[in-house]
């Protein structure tokens, strides 16, 4: 995902505050403060693994391996040298948080330094363990609601995100020399890497990105049952990233799969609403 302290060797700026706020989930502000502080950390440093991914200059590798070390410095009570995780530190204790995320989201961009292509669903789910699990995961231990059902529900919930977000940013991926799309399912549309985005390839584009939303929204269905196993601001939360899946299926399938236009196809508030609402009303509680 996304200031002055910097690991050896790296000169990527770290998060900061305004940075962090400006994707931070609207529904989230609505959390109390203590709440909302250790999600930021958390978030803080999900995107700053990412950044050291996507953006760092120089060795990348390197970089993701030093901030592994200094998480280290963490679980071993010590002080680390990132302001992220000098900032995440006091939450790590009070809440248990499982650091192994953070290590799974550090796996996560060191396989994107090598793996540039998905031969199947089941190829892309086993990157989504890494990319997209840990975030939901400490998501529960955030609101202490973490169990081994809760965190299968929430495991394919974040799949899905993960897999929407890949259908919405196809063609700036494809720019940065990655493609999520499931290659067996482009080959099968008579597509490959060099014509997906040319405009006589457009049409089976579309049925493939359809394809994956469709598959998003069986993911979905589990977050029925976790929104409903939850309670407290844990409950409405959880609801708030699932309704966010589901409107973002919803934008998809309103723009008939097209993921190539000028802008990338955004989820409407008043479909956020109408899930949101849903979800807090007829998720039963088990």
């Amino acid at each position: 995902m996304l200031d002055a302290h910097s690991l050896p060797g790296v000169s990527t700026p770290e998060a900061t505050p305004s940075a962090a706020s400006e994707n931070f989930p609207v529904a989230l502000r609505l959390l109390p403060v203590r709440h909302r502080r250790v999600l930021l950390a958390v978030y803080d440093v999900a995107r700053h693994i990412d950044q050291l991914g996507d953006a760092a200059p120089g060795d990348r590798v390197r970089a993701l391996r030093e901030f592994r070390i200094d998480l280290q410095r963490v679980r071993d009570h010590l002080t680390p040298r990132s302001r992220v995780l000098i900032e995440l530190a006091p939450y790590a204790s009070e809440f248990d948080l499982p650091l192994r995320a953070f290590d799974d989201l550090i796996d996560a961009n060191l396989m994107d330094q090598d793996v540039t292509r998905y031969a199947d669903l089941d190829a892309l789910l086993d990157y989504c363990a890494l990319s997209a699990h840990p975030i939901g995961r400490l998501v529960l231990a955030v609101f202490g609601q973490a169990t081994p059902r809760r965190i299968a529900w929430s495991d394919s919930v974040c799949a899905a995100l993960q897999i929407l977000e890949h259908c919405q940013d196809v063609v700036e991926d494809h720019r940065a020399g990655r493609v999520y799309l499931p290659q067996d399912q482009l080959y099968a549309a008579g597509l490959t890497d060099t014509t997906m985005l040319l405009p006589e390839g457009q049409a089976a584009l579309r049925s493939v990105v359809l394809a994956q939303v469709a598959t998003c929204r069986e993911m979905l269905s589990a977050g029925r049952e976790l929104v409903g196993g939850l309670r407290g601001w844990g409950r409405a939360a959880v609801a708030g990233y699932v309704a966010g899946g589901l409107a973002t299926a919803d934008a998809l399938e309103r723009a008939g799969g097209d993921v190539t236009g000028a802008h990338t196809i955004r989820p409407r508030r008043i479909d956020l609403l109408r899930h949101g609402i849903r979800l807090l009303l007829t998720s039963g509680r088990h």
